[in-house]
């Protein structure tokens, strides 16, 4: 999107993030938000913000090793802010499945496609993360491949894991009746 926050994209008069927050706000017990940029709006959302430990864009991963930080409980989720129509039921299945195959990390799947950055994980893979993080690692299917990892279908429910990229995507979404 041309290097513009997406998460501050406004979609159907406010903020995609917003979108993401009133669907899995009810979803869970604490809520992080992650940026580096335009702290204080994110601010403004009611949440607490934290920003990448490492210098420089990391990704996802960085963002997670923040949240893994900071996070006062024992399991942390993630979703991106550029999914505005996330499961109403994502944490809950998620959260199944990763107690009843005893697991390090769940993630969301749609058919043969997995969406690792909509997991849930336990805190205790922190260490792991930031060994990986800190030998140059990057991508987060690398990084759990390490780890007891149990996917989860959604498949009733693709569209849930659609990201906002472009521009068209956001129009089209816009143009698409509220879900």
């Amino acid at each position: 999107m041309g290097g513009v926050d997406k998460g501050l994209k406004l979609l159907r008069g406010k903020p995609m993030i917003a979108w993401v927050i009133e669907r899995f706000a009810p979803q869970v017990d604490e809520l992080l938000v992650n940026a580096n940029q335009n702290l204080d709006r994110y601010a403004q959302l009611g949440y607490r913000v934290v920003p990448d430990a490492l210098e420089g864009f990391a990704g996802p991963l960085a963002g997670l090793q923040s949240a893994l930080a900071e996070a006062s409980h024992g399991l942390v989720a993630t979703v991106p802010c550029d999914s505005p129509c996330l499961p109403l039921d994502l944490i809950k299945r998620l959260h199944g499945a990763l107690q009843g195959h005893e697991a390090d990390l769940a993630v969301a799947k749609t058919g043969a496609q997995a969406h690792p950055v909509f997991c849930l994980c336990q805190k205790s893979v922190s260490s792991s993360l930031t060994e990986f993080l800190t030998a140059g690692g990057r991508k987060i299917d690398a990084w759990y491949a390490a780890l007891k990892v149990v996917e989860v279908a959604f498949d009733d429910n693709p569209a849930a894991f659609s990201n906002v990229n472009t521009e068209a995507d956001l129009a089209a979404l816009e143009s698409q009746r509220p879900a």
